[in-house]
């Protein structure tokens, strides 16, 4: 499975955060993890599904995720999720995971298209998980709709950089193939915070919907925007 040291600190820092946070504080102390950046509709939910390998985020239209989801991966020999804010409860239908993430999510939001900072933190057990701490973050937008407010852009920005500024959290810049690489908004904020691309991993989407004749060759073989990983 990996260092088995951070394997077994990573359930304790967890049950650390946990434990500040139910008395209103915060831990300084922060774990490797891997943010998923990118704009509205980049594919970035299928991208994080898959390291779980079950559907379980909510899908739609514009702005879908509006809080930060912190997804806990851990190993074990069953199947189930958990909530830090329906502690002591297993779901262990996916699908019911989706309704209360959209329930949470619409709890400090409202019901249309407000966003907050303050995270869903949600644990996965699963024998086809390896431990690891995700963060699937609000997707990039610039133009308010709804409740949003004027500056919603920079809100955004500011939820995304509390996670990707931190040295030990891992940038996946997701980007759709159908989109000009220049103009990505994933890999303009990975690069604000890591300049020299020590830690942002480019992940490219949606190749079923790139024009006839094109292809992403030039991308995948890091021809056209040059990525250390």
């Amino acid at each position: 499975m990996g260092n088995r040291g951070m394997e077994e600190l990573i359930p304790l820092v967890n049950r650390l955060h946990e434990a500040l946070g139910t008395v209103g504080q915060s831990c300084s102390l922060h774990l490797p993890q891997i943010a998923v950046v990118g704009g509205q509709s980049a594919g970035k939910s299928s991208v994080l599904e898959n390291f779980v390998g079950r559907d379980f985020l909510p899908r739609g239209s514009g702005i879908v995720t509006r809080r930060p989801l912190v997804l806990q991966l851990l190993n074990s020999n069953i199947e189930y999720g958990e909530f830090f804010h329906c502690k002591g409860k297993k779901f262990t239908d996916f699908d019911e995971i989706r309704r209360e993430i959209e329930t949470e999510t619409r709890r400090l939001t409202g019901s249309n298209k407000g966003i907050s900072p303050v995270p869903i933190t949600l644990k996965i057990y699963s024998p086809h998980v390896l431990n690891l701490t995700l963060v699937d973050l609000p997707g990039i937008t610039k133009v308010p709709v709804g409740d949003q407010p004027a500056d919603i852009e920079y809100q955004i920005r500011d939820i995304i950089m509390q996670y990707i500024c931190k040295e030990n959290c891992l940038v996946l810049a997701v980007t759709p193939a159908n989109t000009d690489l220049a103009n990505s908004d994933a890999l303009k904020l990975a690069k604000d915070v890591d300049p020299e691309g020590q830690r942002t991993i480019g992940v490219i989407t949606k190749l079923d919907l790139m024009d006839k004749g094109t292809d992403a060759r030039e991308i995948l073989e890091n021809r056209l925007l040059p990525l250390r990983r």
